[in-house]
């Protein structure tokens, strides 16, 4: 009887993070729901195409992997993505399902992670742009939040402990400033612990991580732009002294 309550709570918890929806299942398949939602919540908050290709919900463990999720480019972008995550796993902490509120998730792995930072002639960008739209479509959740007779406080309640970016590869495209395609590996980037001491509503979780995930890497892209912007520009004066000097002793 005590592992059909953990399994049912693991169930449960899988369930909230894609959305906050209770489903009951009747010879459906758990992995592909929880695939379905991912996709149909992530392209409403970004705006954007996001696919996933495989779902591995172990019950028995309380933990899963969610493998290749991809979110595409907005459509004035050459890249076909704005990112790829190789695998995402979760370390669910079973204490916490013992008074269920707040579920508590020790650990959130994102592995392999792939992104490409594209810039216009303007200077704008399509992580800029991704979140503007995740922050548009969020504000209305975020504010209800705050709300005592809001719907979503009678959401299960998570708390991510940890979440990190293993070994990013980030790309980042200036050819339209004058520069070229630059590609960088971060070993590792670590996001903001989420939910505090009370847990943020289930289904605002997926768009906090994708908002702090593309924050993180916009932070990246911004320095290392800067940087290589500097190092041109450095070396084009310095083009430009050597060839006075040779004109000099022509």
């Amino acid at each position: 009887m005590k592992i059909v309550k953990i399994l049912a709570s693991i169930i449960i918890i899988v369930l909230l993070l894609c959305g906050g929806a209770l489903w009951f299942f009747a010879g459906g398949s758990l992995n592909e729901f929880v695939k379905q939602q991912i996709e149909t919540n992530g392209s409403q908050v970004t705006e954007q195409n996001v696919t996933v290709r495989k779902v591995d919900i172990k019950l028995m463990q309380g933990a899963g992997s969610i493998l290749d999720i991809n979110l595409s480019n907005p459509s004035k972008y050459k890249q076909p993505h704005a990112f790829t995550l190789g695998e995402i796993t979760l370390d669910i902490n079973l204490a916490s399902l013992k008074k269920m509120e707040p579920i508590i998730i020790d650990a959130l792995i994102i592995k392999n992670p792939k992104a490409f930072a594209e810039f216009t002639s303007a200077g704008s960008s399509n992580f800029q742009d991704l979140i503007k739209a995740i922050e548009k479509n969020t504000a209305n959740t975020n504010s209800e939040k705050t709300s005592p007779a809001s719907s979503k406080d009678q959401e299960q309640r998570i708390i991510v402990k940890k979440i990190v970016l293993e070994g990013t590869a980030l790309a980042i495209d200036l050819s339209t400033l004058g520069n070229k395609v630059h590609s960088v590996t971060i070993p590792s980037i670590n996001l903001q612990s989420i939910g505090g001491e009370s847990g943020i509503p289930a289904s605002q979780l997926g768009g906090e991580i994708v908002k702090q995930t593309l924050n993180k890497l916009w932070q990246q892209t911004k320095k290392i732009q800067k940087d290589k912007l500097v190092d041109k520009a450095k070396n084009s004066l310095k083009e430009k002294a050597q060839k006075k000097l040779t004109d000099l002793f022509k």
